[in-house]
C-alpha cells in the first residue's frame, strides 16, 4: 500500500501557498534559534492575531467566551495558545502539541578560560547528538544574560554578515590516525565541544590577556561581565539562514526542524481559524523534549493542566470533577518529526512502513523504542475518525514508524499528554539527518502539515 506523493496533486495556487508558507517559516526558523527566540515570535504573531495574555484576563477577572482568544507564556521558554470554542471545555478540546528546543551546544556558567593564548568557552552538549558533526564548523551563539539587578540582555553573534564566528577545531588529517581508529562515538568527546572565542591579547594584561579581551568585548558590546554568566542561558548553534535545498528548490535546509517545522504548522494551523471553532482549539509548544520533558518549561510540568484550571474558572466552568473530565475527553496531535527515509542508509528502515519525503504528513501510531518501550500506541477507533478528516479535507498523508524495529527508537511528549486520558496520535514531518546541525526538509510536507493540523482543530470531534 503506497501513498502518493503530495507534489502530483498541485495546482498553480496550491505552489503558491506551499511557497509561502515556505517563506514564512525560514524567517521563523532564522529568526528562532533558541526556545526563547521561538516562544518571542509566537507571542508577537498571536497578538497580531488578536490573542491577549491570560494572566492578564485572570488579573483583570474578565469573563471569557467563546470565540475568545488567549495564550501563556511558559517562563518565555513554552507557550500555549487557545482559541475558545462553543462546546463546554467537559467535552474536551483538540490540541496540536509541538516542541521548540532542539539539539545544540549549550555554555556552562562558568564557561571561559585561557590556554596556549587561546580563549576557549567550556560546553555542555543538550539533546542527542553525533559530537562529530559540530567540530569545524561555523557556530552563532544566541541566548539571554541576567544581571543581578534583574535587567535582561539578548545576546546573539554571528549571524550578520559583519558578525565573527566561534566554532570548534577538529584535529588534522595528518595527524589523526589515533582518532581515526576510534568508535564513532569517541571521535569527539564531550569535553572536547569546547569553543574557540578569541586569540588576541589585551594589551596591558599580563594574566590571562586573551581572555581579557574577550571580557572586554562582551563589556563593551552588552555591558556584561563574567559573573554575569552564571545567570546565563548561552547557546551555540550552527550560524548562517536556512536554504532551498535541491535544484528544483523542492526542500530546505536548516537547523532546528526538528521540531520547530511543527511548531510552525502548528502556529499557523490556530491562526488560520477565522471563525469561533467548535471545540476550544490548542496550539501547544513545549521546552525540554530533548532530554525528556523535564523542568518547568517541560511537558511533564502541570502548566497545560494549570492553564485549563484558569480557563475554565474565567468561563464559569471549574471544578475539579470537570476539569479532570476536560481533560480525559481531549483529543491531540503529538507534532513531532519524524525521520525521513534514506535510500542510502536503507538498512536501518522498513521501507513500507517508512516516512517518504514529499508524501504529506506522516502519522506514528507509535513511537517508543524496540519493543514499543514508552510508546503511547493510538487506539485505532481515533486514528479511523482522523482518516476521514484528513480524506475529507484533501490532505496527503502517510503512515510510519522511526526506523526497524530492532534497531533503535524515539519518543515525543504523546505519552506525557496520554496520562490524563486524552486520545493522542504522534504526527508530524519526514526529516533527512534529523539532530545534524543542518536538516532536510520536503516543503511539500511542511504545507501538508498545516493542512492537516488546521482540519483536525476545526473537525475532530467526540468520540
Amino acid at each position: 500500500m503506497e501513498r502518493p506523493n503530495a507534489w502530483k496533486s498541485y495546482d498553480e495556487q496550491a505552489l503558491q501557498s506551499l511557497e509561502n508558507i515556505s517563506l514564512g517559516y525560514r524567517h521563523f526558523l532564522d529568526n528562532g534559534k533558541t526556545e526563547r527566540e521561538c516562544v518571542a515570535q509566537a507571542v508577537e504573531m498571536a497578538q497580531k492575531h488578536g490573542y491577549v495574555n491570560l494572566n492578564d484576563a485572570v488579573r483583570a477577572g474578565k469573563a471569557l467566551r467563546a470565540g475568545d482568544k488567549v495564550y501563556v507564556n511558559q517562563m518565555g521558554k513554552a507557550i500555549m495558545l487557545f482559541h475558545l470554542g462553543e462546546k463546554l471545555f467537559a467535552d474536551g478540546i483538540n490540541i496540536v502539541g509541538a516542541h521548540i528546543d532542539s539539539p545544540r551546544i549549550d555554555l556552562k556558567q562558568n564557561p571561559f578560560y585561557e590556554d596556549t593564548d587561546l580563549a576557549f568557552a567550556d560546553t555542555h552538549y543538550y539533546g542527542g547528538i553525533k559530537k562529530y558533526q559540530w567540530v569545524a564548523r561555523a557556530l552563532a551563539l544566541h541566548g539571554v544574560a541576567v544581571r543581578k539587578d534583574g535587567t535582561k540582555v539578548n545576546v546573539v553573534i554571528g549571524e550578520d554578515e559583519n558578525d565573527p564566528v566561534v566554532g570548534i577545531s577538529d584535529l588534522l588529517i595528518h595527524l589523526a590516525g589515533e582518532q581515526m581508529d576510534k568508535n564513532a562515538r569517541e571521535v569527539v568527546t564531550g569535553e572536547n565541544l569546547d569553543l574557540i572565542v578569541c586569540g588576541r591579547p589585551l594589551e596591558g594584561e599580563e594574566k590571562e590577556p586573551v581572555k581579557a579581551m574577550l571580557l572586554k568585548l562582551l563589556s563593551e558590546k552588552y555591558g556584561l561581565d563574567e559573573e554575569d554568566l552564571l545567570s546565563a542561558e548561552i547557546e551555540a548553534v550552527p550560524a548562517g539562514k536556512t536554504r532551498d535545498f535541491g535544484l528544483d528548490r523542492s526542500m530546505l535546509l536548516g537547523y532546528g526542524h526538528d521540531d520547530r517545522v511543527c511548531a510552525y504548522a502548528s502556529l499557523e494551523a490556530i491562526f488560520s481559524m477565522a471563525e469561533t471553532p467548535k471545540y476550544t482549539c490548542c496550539c501547544l509548544l513545549a521546552d525540554k523534549e530533548e532530554i525528556g520533558s523535564v523542568g518547568a518549561t517541560g511537558m511533564q510540568a502541570r502548566y497545560f493542566e494549570n492553564a485549563m484550571a484558569e480557563l475554565m474558572a474565567l468561563t464559569g466552568e471549574y471544578s475539579e470533577l470537570k476539569l479532570r473530565r476536560a481533560l480525559s475527553a481531549c483529543r491531540m496531535l503529538s507534532c513531532d518529526v519524524s525521520a525521513g527515509y534514506d535510500p542510502l542508509y536503507a538498512s536501518a528502515f522498513e521501507k513500507k512502513n517508512a516516512a517518504i519525503l514529499g508524501h504529506g504528513v506522516c502519522y506514528n501510531k507509535f513511537t517508543g523504542s524496540r519493543g514499543k518501550s514508552g510508546s503511547n500506541d493510538a487506539n485505532p477507533e481515533y486514528i479511523g475518525r482522523l482518516r476521514k478528516i484528513m480524506d475529507d479535507n484533501h490532505v496527503c498523508w502517510q503512515t510510519a514508524e522511526l526506523g526497524k524495529v530492532d534497531v533503535g527508537g524515539g519518543g515525543t511528549i504523546a505519552f506525557i499528554c496520554a496520562l490524563y486520558g486524552m486520545e493522542v496520535i504522534d504526527s508530524g514531518v519526514a526529516v533527512l539527518s534529523m539532530h545534524a546541525p543542518e536538516e532536510i526538509i520536503n516543503k511539500a510536507d511542511l504545507y501538508e502539515a498545516v493542512k492537516a493540523y488546521a482540519a483536525f482543530m476545526r473537525e475532530a470531534d467526540r468520540a
